[in-house]
């Protein structure tokens, strides 16, 4: 006949509400009024005891001295960190993302990674390197020769890296491009450049068949008496050997290979430019160890095809100078997108036949290697078994499970003609040039991000003829889904698509992101807290301008796990 009360997760069953394994269990009627956080908890600890802990580190919180100026603790109400903190696990303030002590702890955790972000670049400008001494009319010569005119954006970013190339400080730029936008030229003749100050540059792709065609590339538009290697899975030991030996005695001035050409055995004589194709899932530490392999005389040069949003810009690749390349060279034909339901795929096949007709080729995307039981996606399988009877000797299959060697035969079919359809899942993403490949058809559309479907679309319209992206959906679509598929269908510009994928799933989803570390925030969002980047960027300009003593801010550091970045920060 007592009158209890109990707390936890009410549950439905038998046509009963019920609660199992409650949290709390009290003849204590005062506790109805109370508000408990909840937190994420250890096994073997009870939401009883966590807070128990909680609170006891609360109430013995030291307090700090202030790193921020009058003028941003302004912005904030002039709450100090202690107070904030307080704050935040007060069970009455959840989901206060407005107030003063949410904003003042985010714009912390912003200005943490600025800090370090400048530091990194601080000590690498800090670098005194050898100048690079070259003659334009030379890289105007291999301009001249090619059979396309550089865009306004490509000619501003070649000078931007000119510059760096040619002064006393060393280079650690992001080369920042749209799908298709021409990076990889503005790479190679910056490398000419470097080979003709004396020194020898190392271009370093995610893949060989990348590698392979940069090098291509390379050999096409180079003078015939540079020394051009690429360094293969497939060589042997004796070439391997001979390739490594020439690198040592400076008989090769550009190499071009996967990470192979960084690891430890691989000694260069004078190295003096590495160029990273599509890494952006390389982190803050691994750039910085990158640049400390290449030496003091070692410029770096970064590349990603990634249009990320600014604030993302400067979160995660704050470390570094950026170049952007946002226009599209004027040959580039815009590839048309439509959308398609997924039961009209005989209409689809009727394009493909008229297609394949014309002598073009087809990637046919599909987000699932094999059928599974729980995801209702089509599968790469058995979209292969159902396209090889309709289209007999013209289609191959590639996924994840294909082993490297076999990958790279399938793609040198594939770019040689050889056969008409490649089914695949989304491993054909990275910057290949299939010249002849103008139709991509993309399964349950829905399920894939803005960012990687502009991604997808980008293996197709590399070559002079009309492009076309047919993205297939089911008809049951959410209204997120709509509005994605028609953001595209509307837009090519990688840089107004990254905006608004972010705007419509958050940041955590958005290609690379996971292994970029940028999930490290974990009260900061570039999206909500845009002001917030803005004004840190802003503040860091300032002393950086100023040459402010920031050990001040060493606490800052420390609290947000930035410290073994830069352990021997000032």
């Amino acid at each position: 006949g007592k009158e209890i009360t109990i707390s936890g997760k009410i549950g439905y069953f038998r046509n009963k509400y019920q609660l199992t394994n409650p949290k709390y269990i009290s003849e204590d009627s005062s506790l109805i009024k109370q508000k408990h956080n909840t937190y994420s908890l250890t096994e073997g600890i009870s939401e009883k005891l966590y807070n128990r802990i909680i609170n006891q580190i609360i109430d013995k919180l030291p307090i700090l001295n202030e790193w921020h100026s009058k003028e941003i603790l302004n912005k904030f109400d002039n709450i100090n960190w202690n107070d904030s903190i307080k704050k935040l696990h007060d069970p009455e303030n959840i989901g206060n993302y407005k107030k003063n002590f949410y904003q003042r702890l985010a714009y912390d955790e912003i200005f943490s990674t600025f800090l370090v972000n400048s530091e990194i670049r601080t000590k690498i400008k800090k670098i005194k390197k050898k100048n690079k001494i070259f003659y334009e009319k030379n890289q105007n010569l291999i301009i001249n020769k090619l059979n396309f005119s550089l865009t306004k954006d490509q000619k501003k970013t070649l000078d931007e890296i000119n510059k760096d190339l040619c002064s006393s400080k060393k280079m650690f730029r992001l080369l920042q491009g749209d799908v298709g936008s021409g990076k990889t030229i503005v790479a190679l003749l910056a490398a000419f450049n470097t080979i003709k100050s004396g020194f020898q540059v190392a271009v370093m792709a995610p893949t060989e068949i990348l590698a392979r065609q940069h090098y291509n590339l390379a050999k096409e538009i180079f003078p015939r008496k540079l020394k051009i290697q690429l360094i293969s899975g497939k060589s042997d030991y004796r070439s391997k050997k001979e390739i490594l030996n020439k690198l040592t005695t400076n008989k090769i001035d550009i190499i071009f290979g996967t990470h192979a050409i960084f690891q430890k055995k691989v000694i260069y004589k004078n190295l003096g430019l590495i160029i990273i194709d599509e890494q952006h899932k390389f982190g803050v530490n691994q750039r910085k160890r990158l640049s400390d392999k290449g030496g003091n005389n070692c410029d770096v040069l970064l590349m990603t095809a990634t249009p990320i949003p600014r604030t993302l810009t400067m979160t995660m690749y704050g470390d570094m100078d950026l170049s952007i390349i946002a226009e599209k060279p004027k040959q580039r034909k815009p590839i048309k997108t439509y959308s398609k339901l997924e039961s009209k795929i005989e209409d689809i096949i009727m394009f493909v036949k008229k297609e394949i007709k014309a002598g073009n080729q087809i990637f046919w995307v599909c987000p699932l290697i094999e059928e599974s039981k729980k995801l209702d996606h089509s599968s790469a399988v058995k979209k292969f078994e159902y396209l090889k009877k309709l289209f007999p000797n013209q289609v191959s299959l590639l996924h994840g499970k294909t082993d490297v060697e076999e990958k790279e035969k399938i793609l040198n079919k594939f770019l040689n003609n050889e056969f008409k359809i490649l089914v695949s899942t989304t491993i054909i993403e990275v910057g290949i040039d299939f010249p002849n490949a103008n139709v991509i058809i993309i399964e349950n559309a829905n399920k894939f991000g803005l960012s990687q479907l502009h991604q997808l679309r980008g293996r197709v319209g590399r070559g002079d003829k009309d492009s076309t992206c047919i993205l297939m959906f089911k008809s049951n679509l959410s209204e997120n889904a709509k509005k994605r598929i028609n953001i595209l269908k509307d837009s090519n510009d990688g840089f107004y698509i990254s905006e608004e994928d972010m705007k419509i799933r958050g940041f955590g989803d958005i290609l690379g992101f996971k292994q970029s570390g940028i999930k490290n925030f974990k009260l900061a969002d570039p999206i909500h807290n845009k002001d917030l980047f803005l004004l840190a960027e802003k503040e860091m300009r300032r002393i950086e301008q100023s040459n402010e003593d920031i050990s001040k801010f060493k606490p800052l550091i420390k609290l947000y796990d930035r410290a073994d970045i830069i352990n021997d920060i000032a």
